[in-house]
């Protein structure tokens, strides 16, 4: 038996199940449409036509808030620190100094990330 055919058969099963569980929300879910449901939904902002300040749509000036982009972005962060940490953390005798390297310069990368959260006020929650 070759060696990927049980990865393919795991991809399959996961592939079906995804696929019926998709059609079968769509064929017992409630479908009680109204307007509310159907607007776009902008962070609790009133949505607009155009988002850029004095837009078509905009005619008050209304910057849209970037504060919601810097929470994401600090997500990001903080998530691909957890996924490069925990493995080098579990393999850390193995990498040796080339690992410690390697991982001191990725501290650093993700520092200067940091350091732009702060400085924009992304770490301050009014």
């Amino acid at each position: 038996m070759n060696i990927e055919v049980p990865t393919l058969v795991l991809g399959a099963i996961a592939a079906a199940f995804a696929l019926f569980s998709i059609v079968l929300s769509a064929l017992v879910g409630p479908k009680r449409r109204n307007r509310a449901k159907l607007e776009p939904y902008e962070c609790g902002i009133e949505p607009t036509s155009h988002a850029v300040a004095g837009g078509p749509g905009n005619v008050t000036g209304q910057r849209f808030p970037v504060k919601y982009y810097l929470t994401a972005m600090l997500f990001i962060i903080f998530d691909i620190e957890i996924v490069f940490l925990y493995p080098w953390a579990v393999h850390f005798d193995a990498l040796g100094l080339f690992g410690l390297a390697a991982m001191a310069l990725f501290i650093v990368n993700v520092s200067v990330a940091y350091a732009y959260e702060w400085r924009r006020g992304g770490l301050s929650w009014d």
